[in-house]
């Protein structure tokens, strides 16, 4: 009975196996919903990462807008300045010009220069003004033709000082050093030297095809030394009448930048092996075309402004095979006055006699077939007591005139024997 009893009543209350599972199924999909839900609630590290991150984000535009507005206003401030930089810009260039003069100056002198110790006296005590300084072109075979131009037109000794002291004319031979420095040629010119005292060395190798770059040395070493008015380069083969070139050169001294001489244009010799061949023919054009105008290199002059434009830029004016076409190619293209006076070309007697005795003296006489006067050692001589100026022309003519019709600026002919 009780046993009965028993499994009745629990037969009653037991659940049906299907129904038991499906609620079994029901409690877990229930389950996994929940716990899925959870799982997309973000931690709270993750929160504050990202309001990190958006904060930066802010923060970097931010930023950006003050580069932008700084950028802004300096491009205001730049833009409010140019007039000033601009106002400023022409002051700097001059005085870089006259810097970069003062810089090439002391270099040429301190480490391009090799001179006597009359010279060094003159560079350091004073910086006196000249009226033209006159380098005479010679070369370590050309002894007597020094003698013969020291003979004649060159004064000599004590004169040689009054010369510069007085009228403020200064005159020196031009020569550089051997391939073999300090050989027997140096000592040579050295001992000349120490009998004459009339040398500017030059810190230049000699050579026949090196005229081009002794010139350009020259020019620089010149203005360097001595501050005047005009520098004359002149072949020691060439009659000169100081007196007729002082007051020539004076009729032009209010140029700042002009070159005197007797101008030419001859062909551009293209064939190899011929006097005075260019092997840069080509740079003038067709085969058969001529030079650009320029000074004849027996004697020319060119005023300080142009030697000192020489000396700043010496390293990079290109040097053709003819020193006097190189000359008239370093002042193309600048703002230069060329002045073509044929007196500074007279052929020997009886041409320059002729002029001479019609009052027009000539101020340099030399052979055009020779380029010089033809055996100048033995024919100068002739030249200077028939073309040459009064041998008083000289000291009693004033250089302050700038006109030759002054009384004082009158030159007049040598007097005859």
């Amino acid at each position: 009975m009780y046993v009965k009893n028993r499994g009745e009543y629990a037969s009653k209350h037991v659940l049906p196996k299907k129904l038991a599972i499906l609620l079994c199924f029901a409690s877990f999909f229930a389950g996994m919903f929940f716990t899925n839900r959870m799982w997309m609630v973000p931690d709270a590290k993750s929160i504050v990462k990202k309001t990190s991150r958006t904060g930066d984000e802010q923060h970097v535009d931010c930023d950006m807008k003050i580069v932008l507005k700084n950028e802004d206003n300096s491009s205001r401030g730049i833009s409010g300045s140019q007039h000033s930089i601009e106002t400023v810009d022409k002051a700097i260039s001059d005085l870089e010009i006259k810097l970069m003069a003062a810089r090439a100056e002391r270099e040429t002198v301190m480490k391009d220069t090799i001179i006597s110790e009359d010279l060094k006296n003159v560079e350091l005590t004073s910086r006196r003004k000249y009226l033209m300084v006159i380098g005479i072109n010679t070369a370590f075979s050309s002894r007597k033709r020094r003698d013969s131009v020291r003979a004649t037109w060159m004064p000599q000794g004590e004169k040689l000082k009054q010369l510069e002291e007085e009228k403020g004319i200064i005159i020196r031979f031009v020569i550089g050093h051997s391939s073999t420095s300090g050989g027997i040629l140096d000592k040579a010119i050295e001992a000349e030297e120490r009998m004459h005292g009339d040398f500017l060395r030059l810190q230049h190798v000699e050579g026949y095809l090196e005229l081009s770059a002794k010139t350009k040395t020259y020019f620089s070493t010149a203005v360097s030394l001595w501050d005047a008015e005009f520098f004359v380069k002149v072949d020691d083969d060439v009659h000169v009448n100081l007196a007729t070139l002082g007051m020539t050169l004076t009729e032009h001294r209010k140029k700042p930048r002009v070159y005197i001489g007797c101008m030419k244009s001859g062909p551009v010799l293209a064939r190899k092996g011929v006097k005075y061949h260019e092997p840069e023919y080509w740079k003038f054009g067709v085969v058969g075309n001529k030079y650009f105008r320029h000074a004849t290199g027996q004697l020319y002059a060119i005023s300080k402004d142009l030697a000192t434009y020489i000396l700043i830029n010496q390293d990079v004016l290109h040097k053709y095979a003819n020193e006097d076409v190189s000359l008239g190619s370093w002042f193309i293209g600048l703002d230069v006055e060329h002045v073509d006076d044929r007196r500074l070309c007279c052929g020997t007697p009886p041409d320059c006699e002729w002029k001479a005795q019609a009052g027009n003296i000539c101020v340099a006489s030399f052979d055009w077939k020779c380029s010089g006067i033809c055996r100048s050692v033995e024919r100068i001589m002739e030249v200077h007591e028939q073309c040459g100026e009064d041998k008083n022309a000289l000291w009693t003519t004033n250089f302050v005139q700038t006109t030759r019709s002054s009384n004082s600026g009158k030159i007049h002919m040598r007097e005859q024997a």
